[in-house]
């Protein structure tokens, strides 16, 4: 029998997701789409690779096993799975077309809701992904200000600007990585130590996890405009979640182009840059950013469905309501059980639970931990992504789960048996830090 969510489930049966994993071993590199949701960061041998499900906050593997997801979709289901209104938007566009052959009026009428909501928002344009967005975002700015350089901090997609100061660069052309550079999150001297006069913009996430300190952020605007540099937000996770209008809203600050994706379309592929008119304008003529698919109407239709809830039902407050009781409560059972090498960090909305190298390897504690909520019905990299369907039970069940959970850590710790109690493979680290962020050592040109 499949598992449901209970804390009394054995290990799940994966037999199914085993076999499609085999299949496509050697024919889909890396056998997955994107790099968060495939085997890589899941302890392999236990959790489920492939769901065929979601309700609610609810999931179902391909063996029917049941798990609450606190990962949801890695972040665009900010309301949850098959949520009826924005499903009845998008079967109800489909009766009438997904991609034409001129443009769709959804594209005039979701521009002017988020002018109404983005504070930088006087011009509008849509993509696919956010990649997209932040590459279509660095090239305005090089091509508004004449410069080439630009200075990332966190995370901002595939394309060769970026991947250029990682550790997975091969293939990047050295003139390109030549141009990009890293700075330190909440450390304005690393921002100012690394410019010069052939800056073109700095474009980094608002926050992770991490809270701006000594006012980062405001310093950094203020940088940015007496240097003449583009500032870009890269709101893919603040956007619609931290704020209605992000955090561009939530801390006062408008900076001159902003990118979103996740949240804004409960899962559907559409990724939005806004911007500053006198900016925005050079894609009329001047920069070259279209895509076939730019206009997808079923796309557009769940955008203004998705962004209507979140309006009317102040999802925002929901999800820091919700998402502060897994935080805090997760933090208080740590300590109940004394416990002082991990503790969840973060805003209430995405929070994140973090392990202390003194009690050994984090990645094997981070391994258990996974192991022993999936055993309980609970998908768990470590990340509380809130959504609008996870219920008061949903989050009463969870403490439950990590009670018991963290228990199993706690004595694995003690014994210093870490690794005898995995009964898969653990999870492996990925390129992607959430502070500190300096991949490449960056000097001043």
């Amino acid at each position: 029998m499949p598992n449901k969510i209970s804390l009394t489930n054995d290990y799940p049966s994966i037999s199914k997701s085993d076999e499609l994993y085999n299949r496509a071993l050697g024919l889909i590199p890396s056998v997955t789409q994107t790099l968060a949701k495939g085997p890589t960061q899941w302890i392999k041998g236990v959790a489920p690779k492939y769901l065929v499900k979601g309700k609610g906050s609810h999931v179902w593997d391909a063996d029917g096993n049941e798990y609450i997801d606190y990962m949801m979709g890695v972040g665009p289901l900010s309301l949850g799975y098959a949520y009826p209104k924005v499903d009845e938007a998008i079967r109800k566009q489909l009766e009438d077309g997904i991609t034409f052959s001129m443009m769709h009026p959804l594209e005039v009428e979701v521009a002017e809701m988020i002018r109404e909501i983005i504070p930088n928002a006087e011009a509008v344009r849509y993509s696919k992904t956010g990649a997209d967005a932040t590459s279509a975002a660095v090239r305005l700015s090089r091509a508004y200000t004449g410069k080439n350089k630009i200075l990332c901090c966190g995370y901002h997609g595939w394309h060769d600007w970026y991947i250029a100061v990682t550790a997975r660069n091969l293939g990047i052309p050295e003139a390109v990585q030549a141009i990009s550079f890293t700075f330190n999150y909440n450390d304005i001297d690393s921002v100012k130590n690394s410019i010069d006069n052939d800056v073109a913009a700095i474009i980094l996430e608002p926050v992770v996890f991490n809270e701006p300190k000594d006012n980062f952020l405001h310093k950094l605007a203020d940088l940015c405009k007496e240097k003449g540099i583009v500032l870009i937000f890269d709101e893919m996770w603040t956007g619609f979640r931290m704020a209605l209008g992000g955090a561009q809203e939530y801390f006062g600050i408008t900076p001159d182009l902003a990118t979103y994706s996740k949240a804004v379309a409960n899962g559907m592929p559409i990724s939005i840059l806004t911007g500053k008119k006198e900016i925005m304008q050079l894609a009329d003529e001047d920069i070259f950013f279209y895509t076939t698919f730019g206009g997808e109407a079923l796309s557009l239709a769940a955008t203004k469905a998705t962004i209507e809830e979140l309006r009317d039902k102040n999802v925002p407050k929901f999800l820091s309501d919700q998402g502060s009781k897994l935080k805090n409560g997760y933090n208080s059972i740590a300590e109940k059980l004394g416990i002082d090498f991990t503790r969840a960090t973060g805003y209430n909305w995405r929070s994140m639970a973090t392990f202390d190298e003194k009690a050994g390897d984090p990645l094997l504690q981070k391994s258990l931990m996974q192991q022993e909520m999936i055993k309980r019905g609970i998908l768990w990299q470590g990340f509380h992504n809130m959504s609008f369907s996870h219920t008061d039970a949903d989050v009463d069940y969870t403490l439950q789960a990590f009670e018991e959970s963290l228990t199993v850590l706690k004595k694995a710790v003690d014994q210093n048996n870490l690794k005898e109690m995995l009964r898969g493979e653990p999870v492996q680290p990925v390129f992607r830090k959430v502070d500190n962020f300096n991949m490449k050592p960056v000097k001043k040109m």
